[in-house]
């Protein structure tokens, strides 16, 4: 076993009078892949912080390696004082790292390099934090939410990404795909301690039922023996005076060690109001048609949505699945063709900028808009406090304004919202974000025995498995394909997963760039980065063609999925990653070489 690369011991940390950390422990080898999970505030974020050093801990020791090189991606990033993304980005190298990595990056996240930091949205930050985080291809990756405002497909990337990462790797994520696909070891924050399980987060959720119910039958057993030694304090025979004296204390140690017992976090407890049923044809579109500036959004769509349903919309950040959900809802207009609701319909929605929340409310105005201590959830009528509570919001929170809580609360109080309305169709536009896995679990079921119709706008592949019936799926610009079930079931008819725009775009641009291309000859010179480009691409795509006969080579071996399946997922994600990053840098070279004998021509 290696030496650990980075470790924590015996970590302490409170905030205000409440202790967050009581003695969370985490060690890090070279080449792990950690995922660390626990329930939202339980202190994964925090303890991150503590290991990639950002923040101080009460008490405890942390020790990195001597010469090991750490990186962290932070939830929100500060890009101030960097005149451009390419900039902040670079910025993250260290001395011998290579350059064309941060452009290589900041293409596949869909940044643009010369923008301006101050002009991005909160999305764009994260994705340039994100660039400037694995540009260095460090020895320890501590990342925190890194599928937070990606895509499909830059969520398969980044997951190629990560999985050719040749480092140790610390995640903390809400979306169970991922973290299936790239954990090997499992870290659990739970009750201030950690748990630690030497298998990826495909066997956490088992493992955590299995210690749970051994708590249980632990605290089962000590409220039976208190009961014997109370009754027999009670009714037994007087014994000697030194022994009644040792068994009376050994019964207040128990009753304490009892009252004291610390059970698993509570979980939310939702429910939907539901309305009367709606007719049993809900949506009807006929060849309908949508345009922004010229771009199509979707071009002679019909579809039929009917009571029940679960349809999913996919596609990449931009494709128009907002712009869809509103038109087939019946919020805006079709360009052309024609929308018709059902009948009775009564809508409940969950928009994903959380902009039904105004930042001067409080939680209780936030739940009960129109004022008053009672709520009227699912036919019955409860007191506020005590929905409040079904979503995990303690009573001193009531009067807490929306702009100071987190993320995942604010999460939770527009799940508190919508499900409050009386609803048959439920719109629900990226539920999941910021809810941690408990609570997703939730949610599914909640979607599952809804007796309405819902329509889910997703990035989560897994949340999609679990709950959708129908999943409409964007090909192209303007095109939408409809296919039965889930994520998975769409890509076993389909073939491929959602494709990103930008390889769309791309090849729109190339189709253009032959068809507009000027007959006058070029002048000019090339540019430094283009000079720079030309003379090193060669070199890296030998090294890269080297790396990928190594592995032609390992994979040649018939026996290695059999020994090491692990081994052998990662190295074809690997060669695929490669042979991909081949492909791209002779296009690039090839494209500056024709661009120098056109600039020596002239």
């Amino acid at each position: 076993m290696s030496a650990p690369l980075l470790t924590l011991t015996d970590t302490r940390l409170t905030f205000g009078a409440t202790p967050l950390l009581t003695g969370a422990d985490l060690i890090v080898r070279e080449n792990e892949r950690i995922g660390l999970v626990g329930r939202n505030g339980s202190g994964k974020s925090s303890f991150l912080k503590i290991a990639a050093g950002i923040i101080e801990a009460d008490s405890g020791e942390r020790f990195v390696h001597p010469g090991s090189t750490l990186r962290y991606l932070p939830q929100e990033p500060d890009l101030a004082g960097y005149d451009s993304v390419i900039t902040y980005i670079r910025d993250g190298l260290a001395p011998g790292d290579d350059a064309y990595r941060a452009d290589y990056l900041a293409e596949h996240l869909g940044l643009d390099p010369e923008a301006d930091p101050a002009t991005l949205s909160g999305g764009e930050a994260r994705r340039a934090a994100l660039a400037r985080t694995l540009a260095p291809q460090p020895d320890i990756l501590l990342l925190d939410e890194p599928t937070n405002h990606l895509d499909l497909p830059a969520i398969e990337w980044l997951e190629s990404e990560l999985n050719a990462h040749r480092g140790a790797l610390v995640l903390i994520s809400h979306d169970r795909r991922f973290l299936e696909n790239l954990t090997r070891q499992t870290i659990w924050i739970d009750r201030g301690t950690t748990r630690r399980l030497d298998r990826g987060f495909a066997h956490f959720e088992s493992w955590r039922d299995e210690v749970f119910e051994a708590e249980e039958l632990e605290r089962h057993k000590l409220e039976r023996q208190i009961a014997r030694e109370e009754d027999w304090m009670r009714y037994g025979v007087t014994a000697r005076r030194k022994r009644n004296v040792r068994r009376v204390g050994e019964l207040q140690s128990m009753k304490s060690d009892l009252k004291n017992w610390r059970g698993p976090q509570g979980a939310a407890s939702l429910s939907v109001s539901e309305a009367d049923r709606s007719g049993k044809l809900v949506i009807e579109a006929e060849h309908i048609s949508k345009a922004y500036d010229g771009r199509p959004i979707f071009t002679d769509l019909s579809i039929k949505i009917a009571r029940g349903d679960r349809i999913a919309l996919v596609g990449p950040n931009g494709a128009g699945k907002t712009t869809l959900i509103k038109v087939l809802t019946g919020q805006i207009e079709p360009d052309s063709g024609s929308v018709k609701l059902g009948t009775n319909l009564e809508i409940a929605s969950l928009d994903q900028r959380r902009a039904a929340l105004k930042p001067e409310w409080t939680v209780t105005e936030a739940i009960a808009p129109g004022g008053g201590e009672r709520i009227e959830v699912a036919g019955k009528t409860k007191h506020v406090q005590a929905y409040m509570k079904d979503f995990l919001f303690s009573p001193e929170q009531a009067r807490t304004p929306v702009h100071a809580l987190s993320g995942g609360e604010r999460a939770r109080l527009m799940l508190a919202r919508a499900l409050a309305l009386p609803s048959n169709l439920l719109v629900l536009d990226e539920p999941t974000n910021d809810l941690d896995l408990e609570t997703l679990d939730l949610l599914e079921e909640l979607i599952g025995d809804y007796n309405g119709t819902a329509l889910l706008v997703s990035h989560d592949r897994d949340f999609i498995d679990r709950t959708a019936t129908m999943t409409i799926a964007w090909e192209s610009d303007g095109v939408w394909q409809v296919y039965a079930g889930g994520y998975s079931d769409m890509i076993d008819q389909r073939g491929e997963g959602v494709k990103a725009r930008k390889a769309e775009e791309k090849a729109a641009r190339a189709s253009k760039a032959k068809t507009d291309k000027p007959k006058t000859k070029s002048s000019g010179k090339l540019s430094f980065k283009d000079k720079h480009a030309l003379e090193t691409l060669p070199g890296e795509i030998e090294t890269i063609e080297a790396k990928l006969a190594q592995l032609e080579t390992e994979l040649a071996d018939a026996t290695l999925f059999t020994k090491n399946p692990e081994r052998f997922n990662a190295a074809t994600k690997e060669h695929a990653q490669l042979t991909e990053d081949k492909a791209a840098k002779e296009e690039r070279w090839l494209e500056l070489e024709m661009l120098r004998e056109e600039i020596e021509g002239g």
